[in-house]
Formats: structure tokens, sequence, C-alpha cells
């Protein structure tokens, strides 16, 4: 039957956004669709804080589109599902990723790689299939097809689970895809912030032996004690770094910033692979001797599609992986936003949507 004129009206949402390239946030009032046959509507509880939310909102990469209203590590609670939703319930425990649309028929998609879609749609800072603004989950509630709707584990806390869907996927499907989660493998992880810690005990769970590369000798207690790495290698330390030269696998690099590969190359195995899942503003210098003389491999990953995303969280549940994370009210995300600028977070920033998001 035919919905009144009347329930065709947007629903109203509320969240915080960015106008400009200042970056600023403050309170945002918006709208979400209506809830169609195949959608599921829920309730944000949380919303994990990623460095791409620094970028988009300030504009770094030349692609934001502004208000920018930020967040694609989202998790909370079913509160409405239309009438052909499946997979869901109301009261279910459930996500939404980096992405929320694509194409449905182009190899990617075919292959469940919704995330290499040309015609990807973004979770926020992107247009929806009728034209209006995609809006993330910096906000009250979140309403998206089902197909684009990931299942919590009841096990995992919900506030440790949501930067998993974009730290957890972004480490978790290079580890699969590039064939460095068998036990045994040596694998190296560049970086321990945000995405390493989660690579480190992603590829433990694997049955990895995990060297932490960092720049930070400080971060060698906890790598090694509390997040299970079997070595740690100072990266600004020539003896640590040639003591190590020829001994890895495959490296994980999740470095935002402008850094060496070189450097890093050497510590690879022949055939072995560095697997960029970081973004650096600029190009990195990347000579080719270093790569013809091992046969050696730098690739790239972003993201994961649906299935996948699903399948590294129900992991996840089984070996109880959760994030390090620093939960903070709504009103603390600019500053929350300016430690992130400086690395000032162990490991993840998680907004308390539930309990802190106040409608003005």
């Amino acid at each position: 039957m035919a919905k009144a004129p009347e329930e065709e009206h947007p629903v109203k949402a509320f969240g915080w956004a960015a106008r400009d390239t200042s970056g600023v946030l403050s309170p945002f009032k918006f709208s979400r669709r209506v809830t169609k046959d195949e959608d599921v509507r829920f309730k944000i509880l949380y919303c994990g804080i990623c460095h791409t939310d620094l970028h988009l909102v300030k504009n770094d990469w030349g692609n934001s589109t502004y208000p920018v209203l930020p967040g694609h590590e989202i998790v909370g609670v079913v509160t409405e599902v239309g009438s052909k939703v499946q997979k869901y319930k109301v009261g279910d425990r459930v996500g939404v990723t980096g992405i929320f649309g694509a194409c449905h028929t182009c190899e990617s998609c075919e292959n469940n790689l919704e995330n290499y879609c040309p015609k990807i749609i973004q979770t926020y800072n992107g247009v929806d299939y009728d034209g209006t603004k995609r809006y993330g989950g910096y906000s009250d509630h979140m309403v998206a097809n089902e197909r684009y709707v990931i299942r919590i584990p009841d096990n995992l806390p919900l506030d440790a689970a949501a930067p998993l869907l974009c730290a957890g996927i972004t480490t978790y499907s290079p580890l699969r895809y590039y064939g460095l989660d068998k036990p045994g493998m040596k694998v190296g992880v560049v970086g321990l912030g945000g995405l390493g810690h989660v690579a480190v005990k992603f590829a433990k769970a694997f049955g990895a032996i995990v060297t932490v590369i960092s720049t930070s000798p400080r971060k060698k207690q906890e790598a090694i004690e509390v997040l299970g790495a079997d070595s740690f290698i100072v990266s600004t330390n020539p003896d640590e770094m040639q003591a190590a030269m020829g001994t890895l696998d495959g490296i994980i690099d999740t470095v935002s910033a402008v850094h060496a590969l070189v450097p890093l190359l050497f510590l690879l195995k022949s055939h072995g692979k560095i697997i960029m899942v970081g973004a650096p503003e600029k190009p990195l210098d990347l000579p080719v001797f270093p790569l013809i003389t091992g046969r050696k491999m730098v690739a790239g990953s972003a993201g994961s599609g649906m299935k996948e995303a699903q399948e590294m969280i129900d992991f996840a549940g089984k070996h109880n992986i959760t994030s390090e994370i620093e939960v903070i009210p709504m009103d603390y995300v600019n500053t929350a936003m300016e430690r992130l600028s400086k690395a000032d977070v162990k490991y993840r920033f998680v907004l308390d949507i539930g309990n802190t998001l106040k409608a003005t």
C-alpha cells in the first residue's frame, strides 16, 4: 500500500558539522530520508573519529563539500525496519561503515568489492541516489539499505567495536588478500596508531609473528606487553633496522605522514610486500632498484566490501578483538580533532553519541 503524503516527509535529525575549512564543528540540524522498504533505521550510540574525518572537515584533500558532518565508524541499535528487510529487527546491534551505496552491476560489485565500485556512495561528504547530500555518524540516527548494514556480535562492546568498522576493515582486508593471514608469517606493522594497533591484534589472531616498526621508542612496552607484538623496531635506529634486514614476509604501512619507503623495503624477504593503508598527502619516493633486486612489491588497499566487513567483525567477535579507545562527549569533538592532529590519542577517540549528543 502506498504511503500517505504526510509519511513521506523526511525525518528530522541532529548532529555536529563543519561549515568551512577551519574544520570547527558545531550543532547542525538536517533531515534523513523516510524508512524505505529495504531500509534499516537505528539510533546511533557511538561513532569513532577517523583521521579521514579530520582531513575532510579541513578539506585537506580538496574534495570536501560543506557542510561536512563526519563519521563512518557508526554503531547503535535498530529502531525501525522496512517491510522487505530480512536480516534485521528492532533491537539488533548494528553498524554502518564508510560505504553507503554502490552500483551493484560493475565487476567490483559482482565480486563483493563495493569499496572499489566507480559509483560508490560514501557514508558522508557525498551524494545519495536521490541527489541529497550524505551526512555521517556524528548525529543522532542513521538510515541505510540493509545491504550496507553490519551486525555487531553480542560479545563486543559497542564503543570499542565502532572503530573496527574502519580501522578493522582497513587492516584485516590486506592481511587476508595479500596472504599475510597464515600462522608463522612474519608481519611488520608500521605506525602504532588507530590503524596500527588493530593491525597488530588481527595479525596475531591469524597466528603471525608480528614486529612493530615505529619512530617512538616509548611505544615498545605497550606494543609487546599490551597489544601482543613479538618484537619492536625503532625505525630511526640504524642498528635495529640493520639487524632486521630481510626478515619480514610483509608489512602493513599505516602511516599517513610522508615517510621513507626504502628502509622498509630492506626489511622484506625476497618476494615480500609493503601494503599501504595510510594516505600521505604528498607522493612518496620509490626508487626501483630495491624492488627489482628482490622481486618486492609496494601495493595498496582501501577498506573492503560488505561481505568481508561482516566477516571481519565476526572474526573480531570470535577472537575478542576490540579497539583501544578514549570515549569522549560530543562537545569535546573539536578538542579531540586538535589532539588527533598531534597524534595525541591512544588509540582511537569514540564519541558517546547516545549519552551526550543533545539537540538544541
